[in-house]
């Protein structure tokens, strides 16, 4: 399995306040940054794999609600975790 409890940890220890706090919207956006990359090279390796290639989709159109929410609350914040994760917009 690619998602372990210690990666999950690792990864809210990093972007969250604390590996405990998964409710942040840092947090989880990194996480599904995460599962995004993972989604994106197994798709690349399996073209026809579709239902893989829906759970993609969905997965990037929560990370997109979750930044434009964070971007109405707080754009500091926003940009802050656009440059941490590399992203583009």
């Amino acid at each position: 399995m690619y998602l372990t409890p210690e990666v999950k940890k690792d990864i809210f220890k990093q972007y969250g306040k604390s590996e405990f706090d998964t409710g942040s919207i840092e947090g989880q956006v990194a996480l599904f940054t995460y599962r995004i990359q993972h989604l994106t090279e197994h798709v690349k390796r399996n073209h026809k794999d579709l239902s893989t290639e829906r759970s993609l989709v969905r997965l990037v159109g929560k990370r997109r609600k979750l930044l434009d929410y964070l971007k109405r609350i707080d754009i500091e914040r926003y940009r802050a975790i656009i440059k941490q994760l590399n992203l583009r917009k």
